[in-house]
C-alpha cells in the first residue's frame, strides 16, 4: 500500500510539475511575430511610393542594453520626419532565442517600420535560426522611393566557409533586380571591410560589386560600437557606423534628388 501511495504522489508531482520545465535557451521556439522584414518592407515601400526625398535612422548593437533601446524607440516616436529605420545588427548578446524576441517586442513600439541585419551575436548557438525564423534571410533588399537598399550578412568569421559570407551571387542578382524602380543604392551591413569578422580575403571583390550599383550613395554598418565614417577603398565610398546602444546615439540619414546629409543625434 504505501509503495502504491508513493507512487500516486510522484506521478502527480511530475504531471502538476510539467508548467515549470522551462526549454533551453537555444530551443528555437518562436512566440509572437515572425517574418518581421518583410512585413516591414511592405510598409516601408507602400509608404515610400513615390517620394524623391527620404530620411531614416541607423542604429545597431542593442544586446544588452534593453533601457537604452526603449529609450531609443520613444526618441523615434517623439519624431515625425521619419520614414523607417535599419537596425544595423547584433540584436542578441548570446544568439538566445528569448533575447531576439525581447528586442523584437522592443523595436515593434515603433510608429515606423525597421528592417533588421543579422550580427555576429545573432550568429552564435542556434543564433542564425532563429534570426531568419523571427526576421527571415539574412541578404535582403527593399526600394524606398527612388532608392535600393541591399542588406548583407557580412559576418564570414561566424560561418566557417559554411556558406557564401558576403554572398555575391545574391549581389550581383540585386545589380538589376527591379532596376526600372530605383536610380541610387545604399548598402548596408554588420560588419564593414577590414573588421575582425569580415573575410578581407574577399574585400576587393566585395568593393568591386558595391561600386557596380547605379547612383551608389553610402554604405551603413554597426558592430564596432562607436560612430566612424571611413573612406576605406579608393574609390570615394564611405561607409558610415552607428554607435551601439549604450552611447545612445543614433544616425538619421536625409537623400534628396541632389545630396545626402546625415545627423548623429544623442539622446
Amino acid at each position: 500500500m504505501m509503495r502504491k501511495s508513493v507512487y500516486v504522489f510522484l506521478s502527480c508531482f511530475l504531471l502538476s510539475g510539467c508548467g515549470m520545465i522551462d526549454y533551453h535557451p537555444y530551443d528555437v521556439r518562436i512566440s509572437g511575430e515572425t517574418e518581421v522584414n518583410a512585413h516591414n518592407i511592405e510598409r516601408i515601400e507602400a509608404n515610400c511610393q513615390g517620394k524623391t526625398t527620404i530620411r531614416f535612422v541607423t542604429m545597431g548593437d542593442s544586446q544588452r542594453w534593453y533601457d537604452e533601446t526603449e529609450d531609443f524607440v520613444k526618441e523615434i516616436n517623439k519624431r515625425n520626419d521619419i520614414d523607417f529605420v535599419i537596425h544595423g545588427g547584433d540584436m542578441s548578446d548570446f544568439g538566445l532565442t528569448k533575447e531576439f524576441l525581447w528586442q523584437r517586442d522592443i523595436m515593434n513600439g515603433l510608429n515606423v517600420p525597421y528592417v533588421v541585419l543579422i550580427g555576429n551575436h545573432d550568429c552564435l548557438g542556434t543564433g542564425a535560426k532563429t534570426y531568419k525564423a523571427v526576421f527571415g534571410p539574412t541578404n535582403f533588399s527593399f526600394v524606398a522611393g527612388n532608392v535600393k537598399f541591399i542588406c548583407l550578412n557580412t559576418n564570414a568569421l561566424e560561418y566557417d566557409y559554411s556558406e557564401p559570407v558576403p554572398n555575391f551571387t545574391f549581389m550581383e542578382q540585386e545589380l538589376t533586380n527591379r532596376q526600372d524602380e530605383f536610380k541610387k543604392t545604399v548598402i548596408s551591413m554588420h560588419a564593414r571591410p577590414h573588421t575582425d569578422v569580415f573575410n578581407d580575403n574577399v574585400a576587393k571583390v566585395f568593393q568591386h560589386y558595391v561600386k557596380q550599383y547605379p547612383g551608389i550613395q553610402f554604405c551603413t554598418a554597426a558592430h564596432t560600437h562607436h560612430f566612424q565614417d571611413d573612406v576605406i577603398f579608393d574609390d570615394g565610398i564611405h561607409y558610415v557606423t552607428s554607435d551601439c546602444m549604450d552611447l545612445r546615439a543614433y544616425l538619421v540619414f536625409t537623400i534628396t534628388p541632389e545630396k545626402y546629409e546625415y545627423e548623429l543625434v544623442k539622446y
